[in-house]
């Protein structure tokens, strides 16, 4: 069942029309989900290009290769595997930083 149900008609200017339609088609939202989210206090972000999901793909690649490799060498013995362990880490933070600006909304202060 929806669970909106409150119908409320609102007149815009032809620029803010212009303006919101632009802006709701740049973040892939709705007109309505891009309104409801500012009333949230958040400011939806313009949708990332297209070929970051590749480029994050590609990076997720990379960590299930040094996730493999580190396995190898901790049954080995033959790294530092603490040291290791950080790096990985580092490059975990890093791609969630990425993806925490390219896709959540900004809170609005």
């Amino acid at each position: 069942m929806r669970n909106r149900n409150v119908p409320i008609q609102v007149f815009f200017s032809s620029a803010e029309a212009e303006k919101l339609k632009n802006l709701s088609a740049k973040s892939g939202y709705s007109k309505s989900a891009y309104i409801r989210s500012l009333l949230n206090g958040y400011i939806p972000q313009p949708m990332p290009p297209p070929d970051y999901h590749a480029m994050m793909r590609e990076l997720h690649h990379i960590g299930n290769n040094l996730n493999q490799i580190a396995q190898k060498a901790h049954i080995l013995n033959i790294v530092d595997s603490k040291r290791y362990d950080i790096a990985v880490q580092m490059f975990i933070d890093a791609i969630t930083k990425i993806e925490r600006a390219v896709l959540l909304p900004k809170k609005l202060e």
